[in-house]
This record gives structure tokens, sequence and C-alpha cells, in this order.
């Protein structure tokens, strides 16, 4: 475990270097439609979508997030147990004290939102706290406090938002073709069939590219906030454990999103695991019996 703050640095640097060639990626996408309707406000409307999406998702992300999952925010008293217990491992991991929610279901899970570890949220069910032991529901809590830590929960939020934005800018262009509309002459100009064939093409394309990158991003993330929440209690077993009995739990959640999904320490899609390596490749969580293997194979 020595190479550990070494491989989350690196992990950043490259999710940051992701994160700059994917909106490249998207002004290329708006340019090569402008360019096939011989319309240049469709790239400057891509450019301008894109950082009013960012700037709302940066400020407004987290409360967001605990909207859709129908999450309270809820006071200390009556739940000095959760609060102790967040607030010992923020001051052991040295982070502020998150806020603290609580989603009604029976269903074992938590995630953890926000901008910056001075605004974060950590948010539990309470079949978490119900069905989970001491041990069991620290390690779960010290997960989600690595996200905080690790800056995991901005990252996945910046994710979001450009898969988003591509899916939006993609819609817009299938529609406008199957329409006829933007430049009614492209099919006059030489090689505007070809031309239409590359547009459509990255409009398909583009959505399932955006995809593919939120779930790389969402699984390297959760193995790495497994192995920091060890860290952070020293006892890889109550992780371990939880992480099975999760596994177990078959409960239902109710307000399960699939705009939300990757950011809960399990997939609340509870049924819907991967079972094959394609259908892994759009899971937005590794699998639970490697990520127990993994957490049990830890020397602390």
């Amino acid at each position: 475990m020595a190479n550990l703050y070494q491989q989350k640095d690196a992990n950043i640097r490259k999710t940051w270097l992701l994160l700059t060639g994917f909106f490249l990626f998207i002004i290329a996408f708006g340019w090569l439609i402008s360019y096939v309707w011989q319309a240049p406000e469709i790239l400057y409307f891509a450019v301008f979508l894109s950082i009013i999406m960012n700037l709302v998702a940066y400020w407004k992300s987290d409360s967001i997030a605990l909207a859709m999952s129908r999450a309270r925010a809820i006071s200390r008293e009556g739940n000095e147990y959760i609060y102790r217990m967040i607030e010992n491992l923020s001051i052991t991991a040295g982070l502020p004290a998150p806020r603290i929610y609580l989603i009604d279901s029976p269903q074992i899970n938590a995630f953890a939102t926000g901008r910056d570890p001075k605004h974060a949220a950590v948010a539990v069910t309470t079949g978490a706290i119900q069905k989970l032991q001491n041990e069991e529901l620290e390690g779960v809590l010290a997960h989600e406090l690595s996200h905080i830590g690790n800056r995991d929960i901005l990252v996945s939020t910046i994710v979001v938002v450009m898969a988003g934005l591509i899916s939006i800018l993609s819609d817009i262009i299938l529609r406008a073709t199957f329409h006829g509309s933007f430049g009614g002459d492209r099919d006059n100009r030489g090689g505007g069939g070809t031309v239409l064939l590359i547009g459509l093409f990255a409009a398909i394309l583009a959505p399932i590219a955006a995809i593919i990158i939120q779930l790389a991003v969402s699984r390297k993330r959760e193995l790495l906030a497994d192995a920091s929440g060890a860290l952070l209690t020293r006892y890889p077993e109550g992780l371990a454990r939880a992480l099975e009995k999760i596994g177990n739990d078959q409960a239902p959640m109710r307000f399960a999103h699939n705009g939300t999904a990757h950011l809960f320490i399990s997939n609340p899609f509870k049924g819907k695991e991967a079972i094959n390596w394609f259908a892994k490749l759009f899971s937005t969580h590794p699998p639970l019996e490697e990520r127990v293997r993994i957490l049990r194979g830890m020397r602390i």
C-alpha cells in the first residue's frame, strides 16, 4: 500500500487530462456539425451551452443529486450515532465534516457529492444504518469520505455534465437531420452526402463515447476509494463485509436514476449487475466480488 497515494495523484492527473481531451472533443464535434450544415452558430451554441452547464453543475451539482435521490438533511438531535461516526472519520482524514443526509430506503447504499471538501455532503440510506454493524457502516462512510478527499465528487460531476452535453448535441443534430433542417442547400455541395454521413456517424457515436468515459472514470475511483477508506479505518474487513451484505441485499431503491447511479457505493439498480465482459464495459461499478477480494488482500 506504499504506492497508494502516488497512484491517487497519478489517477487525478490522468483524469484531468481525460477531461481536457473530452472538452476538446466537444468543440471538435460542434465544429464538424457546423461544417456539415455550414452553420457556425452551431459551434457557438455548443461552446455557450458547455459553459452554462459547467457553471450550473459546479455550483448546484450536490443539490441536484440530493434532490433526485430524495435525500433529506438530518440534524444531530436523534442522529448522534451517525453524526459521531462521520465526525470522527472526518477528523482522522483531515477533512471538514460534511453535511449529512438520509435517504428513506431499505437498500444498503450511500454516496458523497459536492464541489469540494468544504461544500460536501454524504447521503446514507436508512437500510445501511439499520442493517450494517458498526465496523461495516464505518467502512462505508470512510469510502464516501475518501471520495471527498480524493476530489472524486467534482470529477464525477464534470464527466456527467460533459456526457450530458454531448447527448444533447447529438439529439439536436439527429432531429435536424431527419427533419431536413439546417442548410437546405447541403445536398448541392460537392461531397455533401459523404460529409453528412460523417456528421451522422459522429452524432450516433458521441453518446456512446461519453458513456464509456463516464463509466471508466467511475470504476477506477471506486477501487481507489475502497483502498483509501480501508486505510482510514485501518480495518479493510469492515468494508469487505459491508460490500458482501450489499451484494446479498436485494431491497429496491425507489428513487434511483441513471444520472446518479455512479455516485453510490454500489449500483442501486439491483438485479442489473454485469454478468459478462461486454455488460461490464457499461457497468458503473467494479464487481463486488473483485472489490472484496482486493480488500481482503490488503495488508495494513
